[in-house]
């Protein structure tokens, strides 16, 4: 499900079809937001049978499934921002009263870390793993329309161009992914959760298109060591060793661009006589300051180094735009070779790596019983490019073919007229306190142990590295 317009739409036929439990599970929650089409209360029809607003519309299901709990954990930090969401007040009010409605929030993470994981589970049949809250923010159809009046925050605030992105599963993974989130659930001191059999009859919606069949799905997690917990690690492991497989090219998208061990094995990879394509869709700016502190400065950094080492030009991040507005990217994606897909709620960052609690699901094409996967994957990718350049997907097959490679494509679709495009990055020079901050890795740390030790291990470009190689190597060119 590509852009939050269609993932609404498909999270309320989904919870329409349950009947036992809802769990949803996420790093925010807004009761305020509207499901359908993103529309506002005055724009309800008589005819529609059940309210559009998050908060009426799980009140509304439980009232008429007398068989339904819907439980919901969100993180913990994220109870500030109640503050300033007065009606939201009221929709928890009215849940407490519903003794089949559990809202908690999530703590159970050491200091500084934050509870990231986007998923929903219905009836331990469907299960949702992505990169889309349910929050405000967040909608927009794929089209990014540089002006979109129904791109608006609860508050009736305008918010520019979002592109996001999430995956509906049903079978098995389901309940991999319900036990996932039961563990997560009394960790966080919530009362333990029976398992459901699984209904005999499909919950998938009629309306919704099937993107892979008869797959199977593997699940990676980042959560940091805590109390008695220890360290789980999978989701850095899987970035590292998919980067390494790669043989022709790798197609990713990602909210932040700062983890050390990504760019180390990107920049491992260019040094090749013959790298893969490597190509990243990215914002061009983190959202919000402290955020733009952390990400953007550590950004500039890594990609100069991996530039200097990139003599063959296999290396590039561009930032989607529609018209002079650049479309915010949320999503967290990575398709290798058409031959893996990847998506869930993983940055390219430190804190995905070690820090924070997350979730990413994966579909590779080489496993046995998984090679009719290809062709879909090819589809995603060619869709995905499509979009941001703005052009038609039918015809991405030949002007691939044409150009031979990404990169070429995305330099001869540029329209100076505006429209759709993507473009290049290209890293600032930064001031000396912009380096030290980005270098620290002090608003980015790898784990919990170096959030209040900024240099505890070096930093992105420690001691010995091949980045810390690189940079130094670079430097001595140009002081010369």
């Amino acid at each position: 499900m590509i852009d939050a317009a269609q993932y609404f739409s498909a999270m309320q036929a989904l919870m329409l079809n349950a009947r036992f439990r809802i769990f949803l599970i996420g790093w925010d929650f807004d009761t305020r937001i509207h499901l359908a089409e993103g529309r506002h209360w005055w724009q309800r029809g008589w005819k529609d049978k059940y309210p559009a607003r998050l908060g009426g519309f799980i009140a509304w299901l439980v009232r008429h499934r007398p068989t339904l709990e819907v439980r919901i954990l969100k993180w913990s930090f994220g109870v500030f921002k109640f503050t300033f969401r007065g009606s939201m007040w009221l929709d928890l009010a009215r849940w407490f009263r519903h003794r089949r409605i559990d809202f908690k929030f999530d703590s159970a993470h050491p200091v500084g870390c934050s509870h990231h994981q986007k998923l929903a589970v219905i009836d331990s049949s469907l299960a949702v793993c992505g990169c889309i809250d349910m929050t405000g923010k967040r909608w927009d159809t794929r089209d990014h329309e540089e002006v979109q009046p129904l791109r608006r925050t609860p508050n009736g605030r305008r918010y520019d161009p979002w592109h996001d992105a999430s995956m509906i599963m049903e079978g098995e993974v389901a309940e991999a992914l319900s036990d996932l989130g039961r563990d997560r659930w009394i960790r966080a001191g919530g009362k333990p959760l029976l398992p459901i059999k699984r209904p005999e009859k499909s919950l998938w919606p009629d309306d919704l298109d099937v993107t892979f069949e008869n797959v199977e799905v593997g699940i990676a997690r980042t959560r940091a060591a805590h109390r008695d917990w220890g360290k789980v690690n999978e989701i850095e492991q899987l970035f590292v060793s998919q980067i390494k497989r790669a043989k022709r090219f790798i197609y990713a998208e990602s909210q932040y661009f700062a983890s050390r061990a990504i760019a180390e094995a990107i920049l491992e990879r260019v040094r090749e006589d013959d790298p893969p394509e490597i190509v990243i869709v990215h914002p061009a700016n983190a959202d919000g300051w402290l955020e733009r502190q952390a990400m953007d400065h550590a950004r500039a950094e890594l990609v100069r180094t991996i530039d200097k080492a990139d003599d063959k030009d296999r290396f590039s991040i561009w930032t989607p735009y529609s018209g002079t507005t650049p479309i915010y990217v949320h999503a967290k994606i990575m398709i290798v070779d058409d031959e893996i897909f990847r998506i869930g709620s993983a940055n390219m960052n430190n804190r995905s790596m070690g820090l924070d609690s997350e979730c990413d699901v994966f579909v590779d094409a080489t496993r046995s019983g998984n090679e009719h996967a290809r062709p879909a994957i090819t589809a995603l990718r060619h869709s995905l490019l499509a979009e941001h350049c703005g052009l038609d997907e039918a015809d991405m097959p030949e002007l691939l073919e044409r150009h031979g490679s990404m990169i070429a494509l995305i330099d001869h679709s540029i329209t100076p007229e505006g429209g759709r495009n993507l473009v290049r990055y290209h890293p600032p020079e930064l001031t000396g306190v912009e380096e030290s901050l980005a270098t620290s890795e002090l608003l980015d740390p790898e784990g919990p142990e170096h959030m209040f030790e900024p240099f505890a291990k070096g930093g992105l470009f420690r001691k010995g590295s091949r980045l810390q190689r690189y940079r130094d190597r670079f430097r001595r060119i140009r002081g010369k």
